[in-house]
């Protein structure tokens, strides 16, 4: 399986594992992991905001869960980016509209907490608890 990390999952497979539950093995046992460059500039800006902190600049922090979690690099694409056009507007988020255009485009499963995703279907995975942040 393919698997797509939400920003607060990335966050918590690196920091509050606990907080994933069972998914954590299904992270584990995916045969391919994407970090989306929607997470990184959601997380430098939450940072800058200082309504989150990595412990780190966001650049070193995603070089090392990129290692630690063996992950690879999704960039936005224009084919992602026009794939918003065609979901139903069931959560209006631009950061999560694009994780959840990009994993219908890349066939992956976008895992997430956020419980106004699954009206997305079959492309979105809940795990964990809910966000706080």
């Amino acid at each position: 399986m393919k698997v797509l990390l939400d920003t607060h999952v990335v966050v918590w497979a690196t920091h509050q594992s606990v907080r994933l539950g069972a998914a954590r093995q299904l992270l584990l046992d995916a045969d391919q992991r994407l970090l989306s460059a929607v997470c990184v500039w959601e997380l430098a800006i939450k940072q800058r905001l200082g309504t989150l902190s990595v412990g780190t600049d966001v650049r070193t922090w995603t070089r090392r869960v990129t290692t630690e979690l063996v992950l690879e690099h999704l960039p936005v694409t224009p084919e992602h980016a026009a794939g918003v056009e065609h979901l139903p507007d069931v959560h209006r988020d631009p950061f999560d509209r694009l994780l959840v255009a990009q994993a219908v485009a890349e066939g992956a499963v976008l895992l997430t907490a956020d419980g106004r995703l699954a009206g997305y279907g079959d492309v979105v995975r809940m795990v964990g608890d809910r966000p706080t942040a």
